[in-house]
Formats: C-alpha cells, structure tokens, sequence
C-alpha cells in the first residue's frame, strides 16, 4: 500500500512525529481528544483495528497482556478483559510503579469490563503490581506516532514504551520472543530509515490497522534491558522504581553508573545558592512538538545549560533561570537567532526577574 505521507531525505524522528500528527488533523482522522500533537493518536477507526487482535494465535494463547494506557487501545483492553486474560496497564509516567492489574469486580459483564478499560475504571478497579510479584507478560501492546512494515516504531517522543519494556525485561517479565503490537491508522504506516532508531528503540512484530493485519518479521532486536548509560538523575528522580531495579541489577554485578548530566551538578548548585541572585530569560515561539529533552539538548550545545528550567510548552515558552545577571547575559547572547525546526525563538530578559531589562 503506497503510505498517505511523505517523507523528505534526512527528516528526524520529531519531523516525523509532526508530520503524521499534522495530517491526521488536517484530514479530520481523529476522535477525541484533541488535537492529536504530543498524543498517541487517537485515530477514527481505532476500535475496529484493535479487534485484529482476535485474529492473532499469539493473543489466544496469552494469559497476561500488558496495554498502554492510551485511548486508542480502550477497545483492546475491553477484548482483553472480555477473555479472561491478566491484563495489566502501565501506571501513569510510571511515578507509582510499573504497572497496575485490572481487577474486575466478581461476574462482571460486559458494560462493567469497557468501564474498566476507561482510565476511570483503571483507576478504581486496580492493583499495583509490584517488583517482587513474579510476572510472566505474553504479549504487549504498545502505541506509535509512526511505524514501517518492517516493525520500526517511533513514539510520541517521550520514551516510556521503551522504557517500560526495558523495565520488563530487567524483572524478566518479557524475552525477546515475546510478541509486541501496535495500533495505529493506516496513514501512520511509513516508509523510514532504521538508522534513526537508537539501542532503546523497541520494535514491533505485528501492526494492526482498520484494514490490515501486518506481521513484520522484524529482524532488528529488542533492547536487552535497562541502558543505565542513558538514564538521567532527573528520570531517577521521576521514577522510583528505577532507583529498586538498579540496586538489583548493581547486587547482580551489572554496570548501573547513570548518563552524566549537569542536571544533578545543578541541582547542588541550586540548593546553594541565594534565590535573590537567579536571573532569568525568557523563551518564546517553542514549536509545540519539541520535547524538553530534546530543548535541554540544544540548550547544552548552545553552551547555555540553565540552573533551573520552567517548561511551558503548552504555551510554547520556556523560562530559564541563571545564577547572575553576567550568565544570564551570556545565555542571551548565545541564544540569539535560534530555530527550531523553523521557528525563530523569542529569546529575552525576563522583566519579572531581572531589573531595568527592556522587552526587545
């Protein structure tokens, strides 16, 4: 099938990402909610696409399902309740665990098992599924922004999916047999090059549209669990249960040292320094697709890393904080006709930090 997108030569994964999401609201192919950007897309047709997952053996034959949380897979979380399966669905940003267990209220019927693959339902009628519960996941079910038949996969730029997979193969929760679908809308079935995927990237063995079913046979493996090295202070701040399953790893004699980041050497500085002493720029015009880790990126290379960061991306500005008026000056004058993806920054003296600074 000739895919509903193109792609230029040398487009990066958030290009990528903007693209799909910018097609499936200009061509009205989402339900809510909206708008689709930052979202796994919540695509019209969702629901008959999950149920392609009755046609998988590998589904019949699970016995605990793991499904992302996302609007799209309500439908397959319901098919998955509706036979008798464990289904377990990621905790929100993973800030209380991994996992929770769906547990149904006892000869629950049908109306009562799609209320309990809403995120309400999820809520009330859960248990969390800690470290030390010995869990067996047959068949995972994840959500994409894009994916190519050949099972490359590329998220909404966030990086839990990978993470959390990573997680479960640390707990031994999954091998690199285990099976992983995904769901998406026949427009977000691409055609893009493998050498914008990293070692973390997860992929995928079956896709399921509205009209097909797609086995992949994808030959590029699985992350073989956690990449310490790519792991920050701020995501172990986040996320308590990596601090247990990188004890358990370091007590079974594994590199566990985390990504050297100035976000831990900052922080220290911070906690030191005179509050009154901070000053601040203020960054405007952000495209609403750019992730904040992607903008501490750019900020590093600009030789502007901030004391602190106040990320306001849903009205596409950024305020970053600096120990004194001298380095904020500087970051100023390195941050000066910055774009991102085409987007001229606005990039300022913030008034309501710094004394006598004139708005430009």
């Amino acid at each position: 099938m000739e895919p509903a997108i193109r792609l230029k030569p040398g487009c990066s994964k958030s290009d990528i990402r903007k693209k799909v999401w910018d097609y499936i609201e200009k061509n009205d192919l989402a339900d809510f909610p909206r708008p689709v950007h930052n979202r796994i897309p919540n695509f019209k047709g969702a629901s008959h696409a999950c149920e392609k997952l009755l046609s998988l053996p590998e589904f019949h034959d699970a016995r605990t399902v793991k499904i992302d949380p996302d609007s799209p897979h309500k439908n397959a979380r319901f098919l998955t309740l509706d036979a008798h399966k464990i289904l377990l669905v990621p905790t929100p940003r993973l800030r209380k665990g991994l996992f929770n267990r769906i547990t149904p209220p006892a000869r629950a019927g049908k109306e009562m098992l799609k209320m309990c693959s809403t995120p309400q339902g999820v809520k009330e009628h859960s248990v969390p599924v800690s470290l030390d519960d010995r869990i067996s996941v047959d068949l995972v079910v994840v959500g994409s922004v894009a994916v190519s038949e050949k099972g490359w996969r590329i998220g909404k730029g966030e990086g839990f999916a990978d993470l959390e997979h990573a997680m479960m193969v640390a707990m031994e929760a999954v091998t690199e047999d285990t099976v992983v679908v995904t769901i998406v809308h026949d427009c977000q079935v691409l055609d893009f090059p493998e050498d914008l995927l990293g070692d973390h990237d997860l992929t995928v063995d079956y896709i399921l549209t509205p009209t097909r079913v797609i086995k992949t046979d994808c030959k590029r493996p699985k992350p073989e669990g956690i990449i310490w090295s790519k792991v920050t202070w701020e995501m172990m701040k986040k996320i308590p249960i990596l601090k247990k399953l990188q004890a358990i790893e370091k007590e079974a004699g594994k590199n566990v040292f985390i990504k050297k980041d100035h976000d831990q050497e900052l922080h220290t500085r911070l906690e030191a320094c005179d509050l009154g002493d901070v000053h601040t720029l203020y960054i405007g015009n952000i495209p609403p697709t750019t992730t904040i880790n992607e903008f501490k990126d750019i900020l590093q290379e600009k030789g502007a890393p901030p004391l602190r960061l106040k990320w306001q991306i849903d009205h596409q500005r950024a305020f970053l904080d600096y120990m004194d008026v001298a380095q904020a000056r500087q970051a100023l004058s390195s941050l000066q006709g910055l774009t991102i993806r085409g987007n001229s920054l606005w990039v300022n003296l913030a008034r309501a930090k710094v004394s006598n600074s004139k708005t430009q």
